[in-house]
């Protein structure tokens, strides 16, 4: 059955990104740090992770972004760009972007089915995975704590309402620990 995967990296200190994001830095100041355990010697990148995608969801400010350092969908699946203005798919090489400004339950509904049997990622910046985590539509948060303090920036879980989690999954590298937990509904 496919599920609604929120992913994302955080620091010790709860940000998903540091200060000042824009076009000179796309994960804010400092934040870059909170991707290099991808790129560490013999990290695989979470490989089996990514073969259960079959869509995702992104926020806008995270495609204009992304797009440039991308060049195609971040993964080679359909995805859908949480948007307040109307705009024509983009294609891609690996697939499209579509845009949808109906708001999160139709972004998830679309990703849904383009996602078949596999998942669907919610790799949205801090603001637009809120607005799904409190639509009630995500059914595992997937987090990769890395050791480091951005002291601000955008925190990915805050101002959210009170809800249960059931720990999945915890495991650790030299440089981040990865974290799974069910959102018990």
């Amino acid at each position: 059955m496919t599920k609604v995967v929120l992913n994302g990296s955080v620091s010790l200190d709860g940000y998903s990104a540091g200060p000042n994001v824009g076009e000179e830095h796309p994960m804010g100041e400092g934040g870059e740090r909170l991707h290099e355990w991808l790129f560490a010697e013999g990290a695989d990148g979470d490989a089996a992770f990514a073969a259960t995608v079959g869509a995702v969801v992104l926020g806008r400010r995270t495609f204009d972004l992304g797009l440039k350092y991308w060049q195609d969908t971040p993964f080679p699946v359909p995805s859908f760009v949480l948007t307040h203005e109307r705009r024509a798919p983009l294609a891609m090489k690996s697939a499209a972007f579509t845009f949808v400004a109906d708001g999160p339950e139709s972004a998830i509904a679309q990703a849904r089915a383009a996602a078949g049997d596999k998942d669907v990622l919610v790799m949205a910046g801090a603001e637009s995975a809120r607005h799904v985590l409190r639509a009630g539509l995500v059914d595992e948060i997937r987090l990769q704590l890395v050791p480091v303090l951005l002291g601000g920036g955008s925190r990915l879980l805050d101002g959210l309402p009170a809800a249960e989690l059931e720990r999945i999954e915890a495991t650790e590298a030299d440089d981040v620990v990865h974290l799974r937990f069910r959102v018990l509904r």
